[in-house]
This record gives C-alpha cells, sequence and structure tokens, in this order.
C-alpha cells in the first residue's frame, strides 16, 4: 500500500487551489455550467474531497489535485493541439542488444530495482481480476514466474534487486494473495497503489462519482503513465534513492520475456543515458503501436492518436519507423526526481471513452509511460530481439505461452529447444474463445503445437486431450455447427470444416 495512505491527515490549502483552477478554465467551465445545472468540475472534486475520512484525505486531495492539473492540460490541448511538424519526423538511431558489451555487472546491479505494472484486469479476455494473477503454467501465474525471475537474479549474481509491483484499486487484493505467500523468501516485494481517478460524464464533463467512497465503478486507474507520480506520491522514490537505489527496470507483468539484462543497464551507465526504451521490430500485427522516432533532434513516443490522417501510412510503414516500443523501460532514479521536481513531466494526454450502465458514455483521461523519454537527458533506445516482448494481450497469446512452444527457466519464458524454429507459430483463436471462461472450457487441455505454423479456429470448436497440431491448420464450424477434435487426434496442414470434412492443405 502506499506508505502515505498511513499517514494523518494534515491541513491542506485545496480550497484556494481549486478556485484557481475554476478561475483559469474559464470559459470552459461556463459552458458546463449550462449543461451541468450550474456545477463545475473543479467543485465537484472539491466536494469529493470533503466527503473523504481523515486517514485518507491527503491521499484523495493528492491524486485529485494531479487529476484537475491532467483535466487542465488536456482541455488546453483540445483548444490548441499540438501539431507535429512531419518533415522533422525521423526514424531513430538505436543500438542493437546483440552488439552491446557483455561486462560483469553484478556490482551495479545492486543499484537497480524492478517494477512490473501490475493494474491491469485482462477485460480483453473477459476477466475481472487481475490479469498477473492468471494461472500461466504448472499451477503458476505471471507474478509467481516474475518472482522467480527476480530471485534467481538475486542468487545468480549475490544481490539484492527489489520487486516493485505498481497495483490498481482494481488488482491490489488478488496481487496481496499471491506475495503473501513470498513472505519468509529471500526477495523483497513491495505493492503500492497507482492514482485512483474519477470517470467524468461525456456530456457535462462532471465527475460519476459524488462521494469519496463510492463504488470502483465510478473510477479508474489513470495508465502506466502515472507510475512517476506514484513514485514520489507514495515515498517509494525518495526510500529507494536512500537505499542507494539508481536504476529501475519497468515492464508489464503480463511479458514474461521482460528479464533484467545487464549489459542494457552497463550501456546506460556507459553512455550516462537517463532513459533507455527497448524497441523490437514491428510486424504486419504492431503496425498501430507506439513507435520511437527522432523528432527534431530529441527521441519522441509517436503514438497512432498523435498522427494526422495524412500521415497514417508513413507512421504504419515498416520502411520508415522498422521498430516500436515494447514498454521495457530503464530509468534512472536521481534524474526522474530532477525532473519531478522542476514539475515539467507534462505526458502526453489519451482520451478514452467508455460505455457506462446508465447508457450514457464516460471519459477516461490516461497518460503512457514511454512518453516520458522526452524529458530525460541523453535518452536511448536499444532494439531487441522479439523474445524480449512476449504479451499475452487476448487467449491466443495466452495458448501459445500455455503450450510445449515455451519452456520457463528460473520463470523466463524461451522458445522449446524442440522447436525447429527461432520463432514461436502464428495463432488466431475466432470470438467463441475470446472469454478466458470459454477458452478453458473449450479446451479439455492445451494441444501440442511444437510443430505448428499457423493455427485458426472460429466457430463452436472443442478440442480434446492430446491433441496435436502441425504445419498449418484451419479449423472452422459454420453457424448452428459444432466441431468435436476426439482425443489423441493429429491434425497437419489440414483444412477441417463443416462435420469434420478433411480438406489437405
Amino acid at each position: 500500500m502506499c506508505p502515505q495512505a498511513n499517514c494523518p491527515y494534515t491541513t491542506y490549502h485545496t480550497m484556494s487551489f481549486f478556485k484557481n483552477h475554476t478561475r483559469r478554465l474559464g470559459r470552459r467551465n461556463a459552458a458546463l455550467k449550462a449543461t451541468g445545472g450550474g456545477k463545475t468540475l473543479s467543485g465537484e472534486l472539491e466536494k469529493i474531497i470533503e466527503t473523504s475520512d481523515p486517514f485518507n484525505k491527503k491521499r484523495i486531495n493528492t491524486e485529485l489535485l494531479s487529476y484537475l492539473e491532467l483535466h487542465t492540460r488536456y482541455v488546453a490541448s483540445l483548444r490548441n493541439p499540438s501539431i507535429l511538424d512531419w518533415d522533422l519526423v525521423l526514424a531513430p538511431e538505436v543500438a542493437e542488444l546483440d552488439g552491446l558489451p557483455s561486462k560483469d555487472a553484478g556490482h551495479d546491479l545492486d543499484k537497480l530495482c524492478v517494477l512490473k505494472f501490475n493494474g491491469g484486469l485482462g477485460t480483453s479476455m473477459g476477466m475481472t481480476g487481475a490479469k498477473s494473477a492468471l494461472v500461466v503454467k504448472n499451477g503458476l501465474t505471471f507474478l509467481d514466474l516474475t518472482i522467480q525471475q527476480v530471485k534467481h537474479l538475486n542468487k545468480k549474481y549475490s544481490v539484492d534487486v527489489p520487486l516493485l509491483l505498481m497495483t490498481s484499486l482494481h488488482t491490489e487484493q488478488d496481487t496481496m494473495q499471491i506475495i503473501t505467500k513470498y513472505a519468509n523468501q529471500d526477495i523483497r516485494i513491495t505493492s503500492f497503489n497507482q492514482s485512483r481517478y474519477p470517470r467524468l460524464y461525456s456530456d457535462t464533463d462532471l465527475p460519476l462519482p459524488q462521494h469519496a467512497k463510492d463504488e470502483n465503478r465510478h473510477w479508474y486507474p489513470p495508465g502506466h503513465g502515472d507510475l512517476y507520480a506514484s513514485l514520489q506520491h507514495s515515498g517509494l522514490l525518495e526510500k529507494l534513492l536512500r537505499e542507494g537505489k539508481e536504476y529501475l527496470f519497468v515492464s508489464n507483468s503480463d511479458n514474461l520475456g521482460a528479464t533484467v539484462d545487464p549489459r542494457i543497464l552497463q550501456h546506460m551507465i556507459d553512455t550516462d543515458a537517463e532513459f533507455v526504451m527497448e524497441v523490437t521490430n514491428k510486424t504486419k500485427a504492431d503496425i498501430k503501436g507506439g513507435t520511437l522516432i527522432n523528432y527534431d533532434g530529441s527521441l519522441r513516443l509517436l503514438e497512432l492518436s498523435q498522427v494526422d490522417p495524412q500521415h497514417l501510412n508513413d507512421f504504419q510503414s515498416v520502411r520508415k519507423f522498422g521498430v516500436f516500443n515494447t514498454n521495457n523501460l530503464w530509468i534512472n532514479l536521481v534524474a526522474l526526481k530532477r525532473i519531478l521536481g522542476q514539475g515539467i513531466m507534462e505526458l502526453d494526454v489519451v482520451a478514452n471513452t467508455r460505455p457506462h450502465h446508465s447508457g450514457r458514455s464516460s471519459v477516461e483521461l490516461e497518460t503512457t509511460a514511454g512518453s516520458a523519454i522526452k524529458f530525460f537527458e541523453r535518452a536511448q533506445g536499444v532494439s531487441v530481439p522479439r523474445a524480449r516482448y512476449l504479451p499475452v494481450k487476448n487467449c491466443s497469446d495466452l495458448l501459445l505461452m500455455k503450450s510445449d512452444i515455451y519452456d520457463f527457466i528460473d520463470g523466463h519464458a524461451v522458445v522449446n529447444p524442440a522447436r525447429a524454429f527461432d520463432t514461436a507459430p502464428v495463432v488466431k483463436l475466432g470470438d467463441s474463445f475470446k472469454n478466458i471462461q470459454e477458452f478453458q472450457d473449450r479446451l479439455r487441455q492445451i494441444p501440442r503445437i511444437l510443430d505448428l505454423d499457423h493455427l485458426t479456429i472460429s466457430g463452436d470448436v472443442h478440442l480434446g486431450a492430446y491433441v496435436t497440431f502441425r504445419g498449418t491448420v484451419i479449423i472452422v464450424a459454420k453457424d448452428g455447427q459444432r466441431i468435436d477434435i476426439p482425443d489423441g487426434s493429429t491434425i497437419e496442414n489440414r483444412l477441417v470444416s463443416g462435420n469434420l470434412i478433411n480438406i489437405e492443405l
């Protein structure tokens, strides 16, 4: 939990701050009064703070002040959008991981800490709990495997690298249930909550919650860009610096390829880089992902939403921008403290519209961690193999991770050496497998796919136990039909459709 959540409440000058912001919003708030019954966002947030109990008032005050600042910047960006000069947008020069020298980094590893973004629910897979609590293999969850990775690192190099978990209001409970069993083991695990921001009604720009204790569905975690403020507000940044920790390796909790590589840390130290972003080569599936660019001589993260429609083809071109952001980030903590102290870290704001049970839509304002790269000095990109980017975004990815394609060595996912190719096969599961419960119900056992090149399954399909797929396999059940693949079946280079009609491919 956030250390400040346990601090007694002290007086804050909330009223004057919110009144100042009300004046700064000017005409914006005047317009909102017409649609919101005379209410303003700043006034409603102030009311929410006043409903909080003394134990949590300081934290809630800090979060809502930060939210109002974010919203103010968002409104300003709508009035005066920042337009990129496309002539200044260039592909960046990046170092190749395989070209970095290998050195004994044991001493410097003691200055490192590892952080996992652990606030995601896995809603794209129909989950309602923390994605990191999902069992991947042999009864081990994403979190269990991550802990194995850090324990192995500490043992191998005789160092003390702590593991930090940035949770959200949705994932804190699931996380604590898993990490409690490691309380007496030789690893330091610190869990802290990122901010909790209010959803706004799209039509009035007023908050859904009316009270600080309103149910969670009225609030949201504001993306992984909240990392920097949450480290500061929780007191963790200062604590880590006092312990002599100078570097932070950050990645997503569902990316089991993102382990500590001492070569990147050493490269960061040798070049005095304050920020390093790992990038990897694009495939067709990645053309919408954020890419690293050189903009007027400095590195930036460019997201699809920031690109003018006339330049979309350029942005998605593998020839011009051949790499994309893996969200594996290396951050100098001393530099982070300096930048936060200067108050200049204004991250790019992304607005997402979500449906609401009332029939009205709501807006969530988020930021991305990678967009901070432009505030750090001597920032760099390092191109890494695809093996360091193995996210599980859907059930197709999960099938791969659970299959015999991957072995887990000290928590690290590596391609099974018995596979003839270094890359994983392409797996595309249809909508019937989109939900995690449907996925589990339809697969009596994960199929053997060691010699698979491509798998597509669509429609009402069920797999028995000990099923083997090889080469290219396509299984399509038409509307109103059901296909059951019997136990022990081996299917190689086949199209299966209708009532088990087999066509050789």
